[in-house]
């Protein structure tokens, strides 16, 4: 099984995703809402203990390093892994909205553009760990758009806006992730003359757009200069991107529309009659305004 794109493989794992999904969505429709909580939150506690449990299987059992850096949460797909269950069972509208947008998000571009699979050296010797991936990056595309079409929770596009600002938090969060193993030597501290490296696991983008990388370099053109920029000391004018912050503008300017498409497939008809409601106040409005 080698993974390249467009390949027999790359297509198999892509209808396996959908045929999977659809099949447990039939599966459930006509069951009780408590069997399809139970069923949804065991994918997710699965995953969960799936993502400690690939340290037994190449190439983290292989490589001690590797092993104990990757059962950190470190980029956005892991540290979803970590909290969707919890979010999962939280009856609060934000984490669910998160859940929704970043998972079916995160899930598609990863289900359609498997990267980690078709970078794999020894393909051959790590299947079991490409199965792993496929399941993970399933399970944050399926749970969450079950969880709507089952109506366990109800899109609003007036909440849009949730989608953007909870995954800078989770950006955030792989970022303390990151600081904590190099703190505790999971991770090799930067020297000085390391000061312009993204260091190491830069899979997120949290510590600038990496060289030759066109999806960073794309997301660069949305970050005002300032962000580009070492602002005191002695690289003062040099060219170092903020870690973290330098992410802010090009999540809010890509995010916030594919979010709102996806919301528009389940609440496009309160956005279609809210636009009407406007243009009357408006139109009664001036009409008044002439009387």
């Amino acid at each position: 099984m080698v993974i390249s794109m467009f390949n027999f493989w790359y297509f198999f794992w892509l209808i396996l995703a959908a045929a999977t999904f659809f099949g447990l969505y039939f599966l459930l429709k006509n069951r009780s809402e408590k069997t399809q909580k139970i069923v949804l939150f065991s994918i997710l506690a699965f995953g969960f203990l799936l993502h400690f449990l690939k340290v037994f299987i190449p190439p983290y059992s292989v490589d001690e390093a590797r092993m104990l850096r990757d059962s950190w949460f470190v980029n956005i797909c892991a540290a979803n892994i970590a909290l969707f269950p919890f979010m999962f069972l939280s009856k609060k509208e934000c984490f669910k909205d998160y859940m929704f947008y970043i998972g079916v998000l995160s899930g598609l571009i990863a289900l359609f553009y498997p990267e980690e699979p078709i970078a794999k050296v020894n393909q051959l010797a790590e299947q079991l760990d490409i199965v792993r991936f496929y399941f993970h990056h399933w399970m944050l595309l399926s749970v969450p758009l079950l969880m709507v079409l089952l109506g366990h929770h109800k899109l609003s596009y007036k909440r849009v806006y949730r989608a953007p600002i909870g995954l800078l938090l989770l950006m955030l969060f792989i970022m303390l992730n990151q600081l904590f193993q190099s703190e505790l030597g999971f991770i090799p501290l930067r020297a000085r003359e390391e000061f312009f490296s993204i260091g190491y696991k830069n899979t997120s983008y949290i510590w600038g757009p990496g060289e030759n990388d066109a999806i960073g370099s794309f997301l660069a053109l949305f970050t005002p200069k300032f962000f580009k920029t070492v602002s005191v000391g002695e690289f003062v004018g040099q060219e170092k991107y903020w870690p973290w912050f330098w992410m802010i503008c090009p999540v809010f300017v890509l995010v916030t529309p594919l979010s709102i498409l996806l919301c528009m497939i389940f609440d496009g008809k309160n956005f279609i009659n809210d636009v009407k409601q406007f243009k009357t106040r408006i139109f009664k409005t001036k009409v008044l305004e002439h009387s």
